[in-house]
Parts: structure tokens; C-alpha cells; sequence
């Protein structure tokens, strides 16, 4: 059975989700102690050593980012749970993790706990995850992403992509030595990205303003590894602003 932990300073929220591991995961999952605080929780970890651990973001004497970044490592696997707070689930997102809003919904947090017994026994550590996410929420640091595929996470640095691609329900990132295909539309991976840095020229594409060169009369750009990126006729005056203000 995996080891939980439970780390929320709401009781009535720490007793939901006891109940709906009752309800759902009696066999797979047991609940070894419960935090309300960063100092609590990190006692906890320490002593109990779990497998997975829900995690509040906002505790009342700090946040679970403080808990994570004095751990000597991070070898668990991490539901955080929030209320809607569009900064937390922005750096929860660029570090690829796994999130429940509250008021916590039946069917997400089945999602979420299968997918942490799914992965179990597979690579625990979380510390690339955790400080992109946690440089995100604590310091307003905004400079990397981590992208899981089906056989890995890349932590990528924004200035290290030339452009994106979409292709319906798949996102190509076109980086400077590499390819990597995430299962994530468009519209939900614009958001991640440094909107001083990045343009969105065409409903496929976001481009790296850093890297274009020139703009083609003919409707593309080029970026300095010679890619030719298309602009959409309703987006040309909006790009060309911001490229050669």
C-alpha cells in the first residue's frame, strides 16, 4: 500500500479527502499522518517518508513550496490542492504537476490518485518539477517549463525554443538541438509560456521573438535556425509591432 500524508490546515477538507480514499482506495492507499502547517509537514515527511502526499499550497504560516524546498529530496509523488488562485495553478502547470481545485471534485481526484498508483515504482524524483513550479509561485521567476512526454521530462529553458507548432490535440516544440511532442493543445500551453517573449503569429504557431530575423513580404518569418514561420493576414500588424517597434 502506498504511505499517504495529508498536509492542509482545513479539517474539513483533510476529512474529505480521508473519505474519499476510504470510498475509492482502501486497498492501495493508507493514510499514515496529517499536517496543518510548513513546520508540521515537513516533520511529517521527514519522519514517515511517504509515497504520496496531498499538499495545500497556501498554509497558514507559508506555503507548501516552503515545505519542499528544505527537503533533502523529493521522492514522492505530489497532489497539490488549492483554491482557485490562477498563480498557483500557473506554476503548478509549468512544472507539469498534478492539481485538485477546491471544492475537490469525486471524478478529478479518482484521475489524479490512479494516476499516482499508475506511476508507482516509476522515476520519483520531482526536484526539476518542484523548482520550476516553486521559483514560479515564490519568485515570480519565469524562464523554464518542463514538458512530459510518455517517456520522460524535459526541463526546457523558454530561450532554448524557437517556435511551437499545434496539430490539433499535440503541441511540437521546435527547439535549438531538438523535438519534443507533448499530448497538450495549443491554447493550454500559450498561457505557460513569457507572453514578452513569445508571439502567437498563426492559430498553430507561437514564435520566439528573440529568434526571428526578418519578416517575408509573402507572409512568413524567418528565425535565425532558417525556419520559415507563417503569420495570419489578421495577426500581421499585431506581430510586426511588437518584432520591429
Amino acid at each position: 500500500m502506498l504511505k499517504t500524508l495529508i498536509i492542509e490546515d482545513e479539517k474539513h477538507v483533510r476529512d474529505e479527502i480521508k473519505t474519499l480514499l476510504s470510498n475509492f482506495f482502501e486497498s492501495s492507499l493508507t493514510v499514515l499522518a496529517e499536517a496543518t502547517s510548513v513546520k508540521e509537514g515537513i516533520k511529517a515527511i521527514l519522519e514517515h517518508k511517504p509515497d504520496l502526499v496531498f499538499l495545500d499550497i497556501d498554509l497558514g504560516d507559508g506555503s507548501s513550496f516552503d515545505i519542499l524546498a528544505v527537503l533533502p529530496e523529493i521522492s514522492f509523488d505530489i497532489i497539490f490542492v488549492t483554491g482557485y488562485d490562477s498563480h498557483a495553478i500557473k506554476a503548478i502547470r509549468l512544472g507539469a504537476l498534478d492539481y485538485l481545485l477546491k471544492p475537490i471534485d469525486n471524478y478529478e481526484f479518482k484521475n489524479s490518485v490512479k494516476k499516482a498508483i499508475d506511476s508507482y515504482q516509476k522515476s520519483k524524483n520531482k526536484e526539476n518539477l518542484v523548482n520550476v513550479a516553486g521559483n514560479y509561485y515564490t519568485h515570480n521567476v519565469h524562464d523554464k517549463i518542463v514538458l512530459k512526454t510518455l517517456d520522460a521530462q524535459h526541463l526546457v529553458n523558454f530561450n532554448d525554443i524557437v517556435y511551437c507548432k499545434s496539430d490539433g490535440n499535440y503541441t511540437t516544440f521546435h527547439l535549438l538541438k531538438e523535438q519534443i511532442v507533448v499530448s497538450k493543445p495549443m491554447k493550454k500551453i500559450q498561457p505557460l509560456l513569457n507572453g514578452e517573449q513569445f508571439i502567437k503569429c498563426h492559430q498553430s504557431y507561437i514564435v520566439n521573438a528573440s529568434y526571428v530575423t526578418k519578416y517575408r513580404n509573402d507572409g512568413f518569418l524567418i528565425t535565425k535556425t532558417k525556419a520559415t514561420i507563417p503569420v495570419a493576414t489578421r495577426r500581421k500588424d499585431e506581430v510586426l509591432q511588437i518584432l520591429f517597434k
